[in-house]
């Protein structure tokens, strides 16, 4: 059987399975010993297990647990609670200035845990009430909630960003911090949609009345700033260790942990059922990745073996185009893909296909993992089967129908479509920071 019929199948195979509701993992995971079985025998039985070593095996995807702790501990310390009352007494007197600091919350949220689901969830039950009893319109609220909780995809730390950079073979510490400022170029450009908005029309984010915005002095709001400084703290102790070459990215997610109980501790919240509820948390979310990463590496080994990544690399790399052509053409790629599949199995499918085209057109692996990261933001809020919009919806207030979630994001895709061109047309946003590390 040639290479290009043996590729084929395995791919309808994939996509046929995919629609039955499988999970991901065994779909990969099962597929691979499938047919690596019937090309190879019982000999390609050995495949899982010298894949499921690599994965156990890397030191690096340590910091997945490591994070994913630190986020569940803060997301129960009442750190975000606090934060939410000091936006809402320096914003809150604006025009739209709910809808602005939940993206300053987030943007915040997102440099300490990196869980897209937990921001959306938590400024669902905080900041949307607030909001609608304000009066402000549903698209300006619904729609900030969920493309400034998509922040922590972006910026780190993010699972997500590890995953890449261990499949990709890139640093982990040029990811984090490449991500820094494109995401904070999201987050202002969301913030600026919604202000002018809110400016040219008002009654999508009223402004509080002259005596509620008198009650807000500047002692008031100096007094609040000391609710942000645990966070802020937390911040620089995480990614300003690894900018400054102290400590490596598995390192810093040690720290993290350890700060993020110093904090719950500070806030009296390091009880032991928030403990093991976060233990718990922690052990289901990482099997869930470490899972995929297995079936996924058997998959593409078998890929691999019978010539398919070489098929691929040959075609795209063959054809008589302008090397941004195939650039904008992988980008659309992800995009059709983000539709179906999970952005971990995205990347553990097409990251070892796609690395190597990147490289040989000339374009740096660092910038192509950021593209691929803000790629998975438009992803998550993309109706009609975006994470976030169901995350929303199951904490949404009655009344917020799925059609108001739908409609209040469509914004907010077309600035995360501009933010992607933009660092495509300057790799700089991406490159400049990552090029100063030490």
């Amino acid at each position: 059987m040639s290479i290009e019929i043996v590729a084929l199948l395995m791919f309808l195979s994939l996509v046929v399975l995919l629609f039955t509701g499988l999970p991901l993992a065994f779909v990969l995971g099962g597929l691979a010993l499938v047919l690596s079985f019937f090309r190879w025998g019982t000999n390609s039985m050995l495949l899982v297990a010298v894949q499921t070593w690599g994965v156990m095996n890397s030191y690096f995807l340590v910091a997945v647990p490591l994070y994913v702790f630190m986020a569940n501990i803060l997301q129960r310390s009442g750190i975000i609670e606090e934060m939410f009352e000091v936006m809402q007494i320096w914003f809150g007197p604006l025009r739209g200035g709910l809808a602005i600091g939940t993206i300053v919350i987030c943007t915040i949220m997102a440099a300490m845990t990196g869980i897209v689901g937990a921001a959306v969830a938590t400024m669902g039950i905080l900041s949307l009430p607030a909001m609608l009893n304000r009066r402000y319109d549903k698209r300006i609220a619904l729609g900030s909630i969920c493309a400034g909780g998509t922040l922590g995809i972006l910026i780190p730390p993010s699972v997500i960003t590890i995953v890449y950079a261990v499949t990709a073979g890139v640093s982990i510490g040029k990811m984090f911090i490449g991500g820094i400022l494109p995401g904070l170029l999201l987050s202002g450009l969301f913030i600026a949609y919604i202000a002018i908005r809110c400016w040219l029309q008002p009654e999508l984010g009223p402004a509080p009345s002259k005596e509620e915005r008198s009650t807000h002095s500047l002692a008031m709001k100096l007094m609040a700033l000391k609710n942000i400084i645990l966070p802020v703290l937390l911040i620089i102790g995480v990614l300003g260790s690894i900018y400054a070459g102290i400590a490596t990215p598995t390192e810093a997610a040690g720290i993290g942990s350890l700060g993020a109980i110093i904090c719950a501790a500070i806030h009296r919240t390091l009880t032991w059922k928030n403990l093991s509820e976060s233990v718990l948390e922690t052990g289901k979310i990482t099997a869930m990745i470490l899972w995929i990463t297995i079936g996924a590496r058997c998959f593409i080994s078998v890929f691999s073996a019978v010539g398919g990544d070489d098929l691929v690399r040959d075609f795209i790399t063959g054809l008589a185009v302008n090397r941004w052509i195939i650039m904008i053409c992988i980008q659309l790629i992800l995009v059709i893909l983000g539709l179906f599949l999970d952005e971990i199995g995205i990347i553990l499918l097409c990251v070892p296909i796609f690395i190597p085209i990147i490289v040989e057109l000339g374009f740096d692996p660092v910038w192509f993992g950021i593209l691929f990261l803000i790629n998975a933001q438009m992803d998550y809020i993309t109706p009609p089967f975006g994470y976030t919009l169901f995350y929303l919806k199951g904490v949404a207030p009655e009344g917020v129908t799925m059609g108001d979630i739908y409609k209040s994001v469509i914004p907010f895709v077309i600035i995360q479509a501009v933010g992607l061109a933009l660092c495509m047309i300057f790799p700089q946003i991406i490159l400049w920071l990552p090029n100063m590390m030490k």
